[in-house]
């Protein structure tokens, strides 16, 4: 309940961390307990994750690999990415923007290494091809 009280866990990282101090079945049954009395959610943690990720502007394909290594279902992973930026009034495509502006500001690439710069930078953050129109062509 401590670990829950301070954010919401996916049921593979408290499986992880309580793991270690408490027997496998015992853990198993507190768990299931958690997830009936609605205390433990993976949808709401992913929800939670995803909104959390989103506005400190990490992009959806980053996100969807997080959640995997937390060990969400990918049917709560799909519907975190779709409804979140919807709830937030927002778009994957806003997010990128707003994060290449923060970074690089309104000025155009000056070369091509300029504009793959850009590019990378994207990739990293975990947006996708999608987000490179974003970046202006160099000629």
């Amino acid at each position: 309940m401590n670990l829950l009280a301070r954010r919401e866990h996916s049921l593979a990282e408290l499986k992880r961390k309580l793991g270690q101090r408490f027997d496998a079945e015992e853990l198993d049954a507190a768990l299931e307990k958690l997830a009936k009395e609605n205390l433990q959610s993976d949808e709401r943690f992913a929800q939670s994750f995803t909104r959390e990720r989103m506005l400190r502007g990490v992009g959806p394909l980053r996100i969807e690999s997080e959640l995997r290594q937390r060990g969400v279902k990918h049917a709560y992973i799909d519907h975190a990415l779709n409804c979140v930026p919807t709830e937030e009034g927002l778009s994957w495509r806003e997010v990128a923007r707003d994060v290449l502006q923060r970074k690089f500001g309104d000025a155009p690439p000056a070369d091509l290494p300029d504009k793959a710069r850009r590019l990378r930078f994207l990739g990293y953050r975990g947006f996708g091809e999608e987000a490179a129109g974003l970046v202006p062509d160099v000629f």
